[in-house]
């Protein structure tokens, strides 16, 4: 089941909605008792996503404070000394208030200016909808454990209802808010889980404001519709090649039948593993009338990915980088999710994605005859 919640989704903001050239003050309230000069951690994260430490202040009588320039909004942390857990919010230039109650980080009120006004509402409601999935699911299972199937039944249809509620609150947010910037980050997060089809997320992307697709998350939210588009039906598939179980290197071109299946797949990748019969029963079935197969793993370990390969039978030519979703062809595909897989007509064009089961042989077969 795909995940629909992606509650801490990170955050930017244009610079147009709150940068002035005062800089900005954050001043942190905490309730609860706590230890004087208890340390507070202003942290972001680097162009490899992790996590780097920019400031450190002290608590006092409750109270702390930073200070500085934001050149531009972005996603920062708070961290409240050795615990856990830690508090998004978006630093940029002007006044940003947070109260929070040092036991609950995650019920964190930041407020001040516009983008964390819009960051809080949307964390607001999606933790409303979060209370509402733990609390039926202790229904659920309280009716379970007494074997009321009646009220499992009925729950189950509730949570049902409930699921497809979240998922709309996820599309409609950047629809409704297109000058936000989490709206780029939604809309990133509904992508990557498939949740929306490329060619719909374009059309959402297209309405966001000039600011909010310059920014940082609208930049890389751009390089990946940019890629969609390069592997959009229609186009021609983008060449590439690829080192070999064996050590040489294959190329796209060199791999082409008068049908060619590209499948990005992994030893690790259950539901690829599962696929891979069906793969196996087309490829013996059409291979002889003009079906070829290259397989691009994501795999990080030569050695996982060639068991994979003689276990599951797979014949047909193979390529990997070894680079997990680092690998530059997965990049260039924009695949986020395996399986994945393109199917290519005999001159290279793009004629279908994602098929699975009897709709990748009725098309094939389609093709072919």
């Amino acid at each position: 089941m795909k995940k629909i919640f992606g509650f801490a989704l990170v955050m930017a903001l244009l610079a147009s909605c709150g940068s002035g050239s005062d800089g900005y003050s954050l001043n942190g309230t905490i309730s609860g008792e706590l230890a004087e000069g208890t340390q507070v951690f202003l942290k972001t994260t680097d162009s490899l996503n992790k996590l780097i430490e920019i400031d450190t202040a002290t608590v006092q009588n409750g109270n702390f404070s930073f200070a500085g320039t934001q050149n531009e909004p972005k996603l920062y942390y708070i961290f409240l000394g050795t615990g856990q857990g830690s508090i998004p919010f978006v630093l940029e230039n002007g006044d940003i208030d947070m109260k929070f109650q040092k036991d609950s980080l995650r019920y964190a009120k930041v407020k001040g200016t516009v983008q964390n006004d819009l960051f809080n509402g949307f964390q607001e409601e999606s933790r409303q909808l979060q209370e509402r999935f733990n609390s039926m699911r202790n229904d659920m299972q309280a009716a379970s454990q007494q074997r009321d199937t009646a009220t499992v039944t009925s729950l189950r249809e509730e949570f049902l209802e409930l699921q497809e509620e979240a998922k709309n609150f996820q599309i409609n947010f950047p629809k409704e808010n297109p000058n936000a910037l989490i709206s780029a980050h939604i809309l990133g997060n509904l992508m990557a889980q498939r949740v929306l089809s490329e060619d719909e997320v374009l059309e959402i992307f297209e309405t966001f404001t000039p600011e909010v697709k310059q920014s940082e998350p609208g930049k890389q939210l751009q390089k990946q519709l940019d890629k969609v588009k390069n592997t959009q039906i229609g186009n021609v598939a983008p060449e590439f090649s690829a080192p070999t179980p064996d050590g040489n290197t294959l190329a796209l071109s060199e791999a082409k039948g008068k049908v060619t299946l590209i499948d990005f797949w992994a030893a690790w990748c259950r539901p690829c593993r599962m696929e891979n019969p069906n793969i196996v029963s087309v490829y013996n079935k059409y291979h002889d009338k003009g079906l070829n197969v290259i397989g691009v793993s994501l795999d990080a370990r030569a050695e996982d990915w060639k068991k994979a390969i003689e276990a599951d039978g797979l014949v047909w030519n193979h390529i990997s980088n070894l680079k997990r979703f680092q690998d530059p062809i997965a990049q260039l595909y924009n695949i986020t999710a395996i399986p994945a897989a393109f199917l290519l007509d005999e001159n290279g064009v793009i004629v279908a994605k994602n098929l699975r089961g009897p709709e990748l042989e009725a098309k094939v077969a389609e093709l072919l005859n």
